[in-house]
This record gives structure tokens, C-alpha cells and sequence, in this order.
């Protein structure tokens, strides 16, 4: 049954794929949503995505481009109309509540190289290519979202 592989791939990294998404959105809502859209996406092409190499890498990137149109819809919405506002979510295990406020605290293009750079491994070519900008724009986001992140670590971690 091909359908099958596509329901072992589905069970197999929802989790992960949810919390990518959660880094990427910052919060638990439009993490959902973004989760949801991506999988239908890779459902329809499965035939195909699951020949390649790495069914996650598309899964990733299909996630990281679904939230830049996201954010570009934000955009053209009339302000003001519907509240901005996260839905208190329980941390991952090993997730510390700096981070989350960290990651909340970038905009959405910073958030979104972070997660590339921390998650998927991306240089700023790859983050580039994602965020479909210029390397030295891919570079500037990453490098101010990082900086931003370090605001946020507690006084006395060692990470400072």
C-alpha cells in the first residue's frame, strides 16, 4: 500500500516536525496549522518526495517556505483586527523557558535563519535559498537574531 509509508512517515516525525514549526511560528497555534498545510503537501507529492533521499529535508523546507508566505499574508492583513497572541503551550522536555522567549522575541525572518541555521544546519547560502533573499540579507538576519537570542540567556549560565 503506498499510502502506508506516507502514515509510518506522518507518525514517525509529527513530533519533530510540529516542534520545527513551533521554533519557526512561535507559538502553538499557527505551529499547528503550519504542521497541518505541510503535511498535506508532502502527502500529495509522496510518490514522489519519499524516492529522494530526505523526506524530512523536504518536510523542513516546505514548513520554512509555508511560513515565509505565512508571514507575507501578515502582512497584507488589516492590523488590528484579530490579536496576535500565543497560546501558552507545555515545554518539550529539555526545552528551557528562555529559549522559547528568546525565539519569541525575534521577528519572524530572525526566527526563522535561527531555526535553519540551529536546526537544519544551514549556511547562510542554504538559509538564503529558503528565505529567498541574498546571502548577505541571510546573514544579517541570522547574525541579529543571534545576537538578539544572547540578550535573553539567565545571569550566571555559563553559555554567557
Amino acid at each position: 500500500m503506498r499510502d502506508r509509508g506516507f502514515a509510518e512517515f506522518v507518525e514517525a516525525q509529527l513530533p519533530r516536525l510540529h516542534g520545527y514549526a513551533r521554533a519557526l511560528t512561535g507559538n502553538e497555534h499557527d505551529a499547528w496549522d503550519l504542521t497541518q498545510e505541510a503535511l498535506v503537501r508532502v502527502g500529495l507529492k509522496w510518490s514522489r518526495v519519499s524516492l529522494g533521499e530526505n523526506p524530512v529535508g523536504y518536510a523542513h523546507t516546505t514548513l520554512a517556505r509555508l511560513n515565509i508566505d505565512r508571514i507575507r499574508r501578515r502582512r497584507r492583513e488589516l492590523p488590528g483586527v484579530v490579536p496576535e497572541r500565543g497560546v501558552d503551550a507545555v515545554l518539550p522536555d529539555g526545552v528551557e523557558p528562555w529559549l522559547v522567549g528568546a525565539l519569541a522575541a525575534l521577528s519572524p525572518k530572525q526566527r526563522t535563519a535561527v531555526v535553519l541555521r540551529c536546526v537544519d544546519d544551514l549556511d547562510a547560502a542554504g538559509i538564503a535559498a529558503v528565505l529567498g533573499c541574498s546571502v548577505g540579507t541571510a546573514r544579517s538576519h541570522l547574525s541579529r537574531g543571534l545576537e538578539r537570542m544572547r540578550q535573553h540567556i539567565p545571569e550566571g549560565d555559563p553559555r554567557v
